[in-house]
C-alpha cells in the first residue's frame, strides 16, 4: 500500500492546506455537514488534495463514491450506476477527475439526473473546468479552488511520513522535498517513498539522484527561486540583455518550468512596457503560447528570445501607475455618480463616430487626473494624437 494512500486524510481536519474550503468556519465544509452540498467542481495544481477532499465529502454526506476519470468514462459506465440507484433514496457520489474533457454528449448524459439532484456530482482539474463545461452544466453546479500546498503544511504531512516509516531525514534534504515538490503533496510523498525504497538515512545527494531537479515551477531553493526570477525582471526592466540572458540561463538550469518563466513575462511586458511598445505583450502572451506547446528543450530558444526583445523595448509603466491611482481613489471614497450622457439606454449620448473619431463631452461627474503619457516610443506618438484630435475636436 502506498504513502500516499496510508497518509490520506479521514477528514477535514485531517487535510493538510486548503483551510478556505475545510476549517470549521469554511463555506465549503459547512455546507458537507449540513448535507446541502451541490454539485460541484474543485480545481487546483495537481497534488493539492482534490480526489482526497471529494472522499471526504462522500463519507460526511454518507454518499456511495464512484470515481471516473474523464479521459476513460464511458457511458455505459455512468448508466449502470444511475440504474442500480434509481429506485433507491441513495444518492450516490459521482466523482469524475479531469473533467473538462468530458465531450458535450457525455456532459449531456449528466444533466438530467443532476437536474433531479439524483446524483451528486463532483468533477475535479487541474484548469479552470467552467471554461470548457456547457452553461447548463455551470448552471448547476458551483466552483471551488484549490491551492498548492504551503511549505508549513508540507513539513506537517512530511513528519507524518517520516514517523510512518520511520527514517532519519537530514536538514538539508528536508528542505529539498518540501521546496522542489512545490505545493505538490503527492510528488513529494512520492519522492520520499523511493528513496526510502533504497536507504533508511534521507540525503540530499539520494534525492536528487531520484530527482534532479525541481518539480514543475520550483528551483530547488525557495529562497534562490524568488531571487533569480526577481533578477530576470529588474535586469529586463533595466535594460541589461546580458544579465537578463544569465539570470534566465540559470532558472532553466535550475529546473524551472518555461510556462512559469513566460507568464512572468507577461506581466513584464504589461506593467513595464506597455504602451511603449505594444507589441511587446503580443510577443510576450505568444512565447507563453509557444511553450506550453513545446516544452524544453526548445522553449528556451523562445524565452531567450522574448527576453532580448524586452530588454530592448523602450519602457513605461504610465497605464499602470494610473490604475493604482484610481484604485487609491476609490479605496478612499472618491465614488463619483455616472454622468447622465454616458449612462445605459440614454438618448443625449454623443457617438464619436458621428464627428470623425471625437468629440468633447462629459464623461466624469468631477474631472480627476491619473494618467499621464511618457515621451517615450509609441507611447510619444499615442500623445501626439490625443493632444491633435482634442486641438481639432
Amino acid at each position: 500500500m502506498g504513502l500516499t494512500h496510508l497518509l490520506k486524510p479521514k477528514n477535514f481536519d485531517e487535510v493538510v492546506g486548503q483551510r478556505h474550503l475545510t476549517s470549521k468556519d469554511a463555506s465549503f465544509r459547512r455546507l458537507c455537514e449540513k448535507q446541502s452540498l451541490g454539485h460541484t467542481f474543485l480545481y487546483g495544481p495537481a497534488g493539492c488534495g482534490k480526489t482526497s477532499l471529494a472522499h471526504i465529502v462522500s463519507q460526511t454526506m454518507d454518499c456511495p463514491f464512484y470515481q471516473f476519470n474523464a479521459t476513460s468514462i464511458k457511458i455505459e459506465e455512468l448508466r449502470k450506476v444511475f440504474k442500480e440507484y434509481q429506485n433507491t433514496l441513495v444518492r450516490p457520489l459521482i466523482f469524475i477527475d479531469e473533467i473538462h474533457r468530458l465531450s458535450k454528449n457525455q456532459q449531456e448524459v449528466l444533466l438530467p439526473f443532476m437536474e433531479k439532484n439524483s446524483i451528486l456530482l463532483i468533477g475535479a482539474s487541474t484548469e479552470n473546468p467552467f471554461f470548457s463545461l456547457t452553461s447548463a452544466m455551470r448552471s448547476r453546479s458551483l466552483l471551488f479552488e484549490l491551492k498548492k500546498i504551503p511549505a508549513k503544511s508540507l513539513r506537517t504531512l512530511l513528519d507524518k511520513a517520516l514517523s510512518h516509516l520511520k527514517l532519519i531525514c537530514e536538514d538539508d534534504a528536508l528542505q529539498y522535498l518540501i521546496v522542489s515538490s512545490n505545493g505538490d503533496a503527492r510528488a513529494m510523498l512520492k519522492l520520499l517513498e523511493a528513496a526510502s525504497s533504497l536507504e533508511d538515512n534521507i540525503t540530499l545527494n539520494l534525492l536528487k539522484s531520484i530527482r534532479p531537479i525541481a518539480q514543475n515551477d520550483g528551483s530547488s531553493d525557495a529562497t534562490l527561486h524568488y531571487d533569480l526570477i526577481s533578477a530576470l525582471i529588474k535586469s529586463i526592466r533595466g535594460s541589461d540583455c546580458d544579465g537578463a540572458i544569465y539570470y534566465l540561463a540559470r532558472l532553466i538550469k535550475a529546473g524551472e518550468s518555461a510556462e512559469f518563466i513566460a507568464r512572468r513575462l507577461v506581466i513584464l511586458a504589461s506593467e513595464d512596457i506597455s504602451n511603449a511598445n505594444p507589441q511587446a505583450l503580443t510577443l510576450a502572451t505568444s512565447a507563453m503560447t509557444s511553450v506550453s506547446k513545446i516544452g524544453y528543450p526548445e522553449a528556451k530558444i523562445i524565452l531567450a528570445q522574448v527576453v532580448v526583445y524586452l530588454c530592448a523595448s523602450p519602457k513605461s509603466n504610465s497605464s499602470y501607475m494610473a490604475l493604482n491611482k484610481a484604485l487609491r481613489a476609490i479605496e478612499e471614497g472618491v465614488i463619483l455618480d455616472v454622468p447622465d450622457n454616458i449612462k445605459d439606454q440614454n438618448t443625449n449620448y454623443l457617438y464619436p463616430h458621428d464627428f470623425g473619431g471625437y468629440v468633447k463631452q462629459k464623461y466624469m461627474s468631477k474631472k480627476l487626473k491619473f494618467f499621464t503619457f511618457k515621451e517615450i516610443g509609441y507611447e510619444k506618438k499615442m500623445k501626439e494624437w490625443m493632444q491633435a484630435i482634442k486641438k481639432n475636436g
